[in-house]
């Protein structure tokens, strides 16, 4: 079930979202999420989470692109779902429900900013119809090594 974030869900959403900033590349972060942070983003943008046996197991967020008028109809989007729990359509469900809600704020196009070693993220996001279209080497870097970061569009 998809659903949008309650202020009691920042707990779970800010474990999920450490885990990933904590043992991966799939976020460029080093900084663990604080509670205010997870709090304030649900407050003051749109937050939804997907649950799976009566628990918070994944969550995905989206605002602006860049800072800008220009921008105002561009977003990028956040989504991560609990290793346990993928394989099942939730990330799917996630992302259906931030482009449904960007449709209706009159966004033209979600962008996906991806660590190129996130290779599951990239199919994820080419077999949801988003297309590759620059990948920018080395803009990151993590456990003491450059990543490319690839960046995938899809019009809305």
């Amino acid at each position: 079930m998809i659903r949008p974030a309650r202020p009691d869900d920042a707990e779970i959403i800010r474990a999920i979202w450490n885990r990933h900033i904590r043992e991966t590349t799939a976020t460029f972060h080093a900084v663990e999420k604080t509670p205010e942070e997870v709090r304030d983003r649900i407050a003051t943008a749109p937050v939804f989470v997907a649950e799976g046996a009566g628990q918070v197991v994944g969550f995905a967020h989206y605002g602006q692109f860049r800072a800008g008028d220009g921008y105002r109809h561009t977003a990028e989007h956040t989504l991560y779902v609990d290793p346990a729990s993928k394989g099942h359509g939730l990330g799917r469900a996630l992302l259906s429900a931030v482009e449904d809600h960007a449709r209706v704020a009159r966004f033209h196009s979600l962008w996906a900013a991806i660590s190129a070693e996130n290779e599951s993220g990239i199919g994820f996001h080419a077999a949801c119809g988003f297309t590759q279209v620059a990948t920018l080497p080395e803009a990151g870097r993590k456990f003491d090594r450059w990543i490319d970061l690839v960046l995938m569009q899809k019009r809305l």
